[in-house]
């Protein structure tokens, strides 16, 4: 399926990929510093998030329709940046296409067969025990109590508040749509692969030590040096701290190699065929 985007400016392409609590607006604010530091920003819901509404139960692979999508946009070649979902999907997107992808900011990374902590495990049966209870209003507060930092901004938690409402009540008209097999596969054979790929790896100051421990792990598998830590953020860091978080990107996206419009103008010539 082709999703539902977001863009400014215009330059080398930055996808962005929401985490999943979230939809494409949690990029609002970052897409016009992005624009204006000379980069094209694209925001993408993900398969059954935002407007990517994924009718029938029909299996999604959202790694593939990223892909599709940004065919479909004229980008050939992209970092990708993701926040929790948006990073795992960032990964599974570039161990499908490794050829496309410049780079990969990987922020609130947890690979699934890490047993969750007590702390995760609390937020995700107080969502559960409230939905259950028909409490959608208990559910957004567990929510926001769960992803965002204590001392974050009002109008933060209200945003966010917003899209896990809208999530909330998106979830139960279409459910959770079944995924394809992973592309990851189980272990880290499969990340190793993408050693040679420039990657930094992130988590929020505040986040839950899940994302810590996952993140200095897959920071080891991607030898991607130290986990960066966002200071004064929880697990939606892009989200509490755009400005921080647009300038670890930028200064990422400058360090990067200029591409050749000779290989991408081979890219694009090979999938016509």
């Amino acid at each position: 399926m082709l999703l539902p985007s977001t863009e400014a400016g215009r330059g080398r392409p930055v996808v962005l990929l929401h985490a999943r609590p979230t939809d494409r607006t949690m990029w609002n604010a970052h897409l016009p510093l992005l624009a204006e530091a000379g980069v094209r920003a694209i925001a993408l819901d993900l398969p059954g998030h935002g407007d990517a509404t994924v009718p029938d139960r029909r299996e999604v692979a959202p790694w593939s329709d990223v892909l599709d999508t940004l065919d479909h946009l004229g980008a050939d070649r992209f970092v990708l940046a993701g926040n929790s979902l948006g990073a795992l999907v960032a990964l599974q997107a570039a161990v499908t296409a490794p050829e496309r992808v410049e780079g990969l900011v990987l922020v609130g990374y947890r690979p699934h067969d890490q047993p969750a902590s007590a702390r995760l495990d609390a937020a995700w049966e107080a969502e559960r025990t409230a939905l259950a209870a028909g409490d959608l209003d208990a559910a957004v507060r567990a929510g926001v109590e769960a992803w965002i930092s204590d001392g974050a901004a009002e109008e933060v938690r209200t945003r966010a508040a917003l899209m896990l409402h809208r999530r909330l009540t998106g979830q139960p008209a279409h459910g959770e749509p079944p995924q394809a097999a992973d592309p990851l596969g189980t272990g880290p054979a499969v990340l190793h692969a993408l050693r040679g790929m420039p990657a930094l790896v992130g988590v929020g100051e505040h986040d839950m030590p899940d994302f810590h421990e996952g993140g200095e792990a897959l920071a080891r598998d991607l030898d991607a040096g130290r986990t960066t830590v966002i200071p004064g953020a929880g697990h939606l860091a892009p989200l509490e701290q755009p400005a921080a978080f647009c300038a670890l990107l930028l200064d990422f996206v400058r360090r990067l190699p200029q591409h050749s419009s000779t290989a991408a103008d081979s890219h694009r010539a090979a999938r016509r065929l």
